[in-house]
């Protein structure tokens, strides 16, 4: 009934940006807090960024300065600016929403924990 879909990620050089979508599919009333997260080859999954619905932000220190996340609420959409990319920053990039309330029939329901499919980016040197 709810699906994040991503879009954005692609190749590109250290030093260029990229600006990832996520964007949330079905009949939404509203989505609680949104993070990005990364999973690089051989490398445990890591919190990048988060956005509650209030707007507040958190970034991994090995982001921060450099990605920015935010949200439009009206279109139920998540981005991730990055810029400054690094080779280190290669990864495949997931978005998650931790409670999604939608319409069922009648009445809200809740859809905990929702994950998106992941956009690889991957920075060359």
């Amino acid at each position: 009934q709810v699906r994040l879909v991503e879009s954005g990620g692609d190749l590109v050089q250290a030093g260029g940006s990229l600006r990832l979508s996520c964007a949330a599919s079905g009949k939404i009333f509203s989505i609680n807090t949104m993070n990005w997260y990364r999973q690089a080859p051989g490398k445990q999954r890591e919190l990048v960024a988060t956005i509650n619905s209030g707007g507040s932000t958190s970034y991994a220190q090995s982001v921060k300065g450099r990605f920015t996340i935010s949200r439009d609420n009206a279109n139920n959409t998540v981005f991730l600016q990055m810029n400054n990319l690094k080779p280190e920053d290669t990864a495949v990039y997931s978005c998650n929403a931790d409670r999604v309330t939608f319409y069922s029939g009648s009445y809200l329901s809740n859809a905990l924990d929702v994950w998106g499919q992941g956009t690889l980016v991957t920075v060359s040197p």
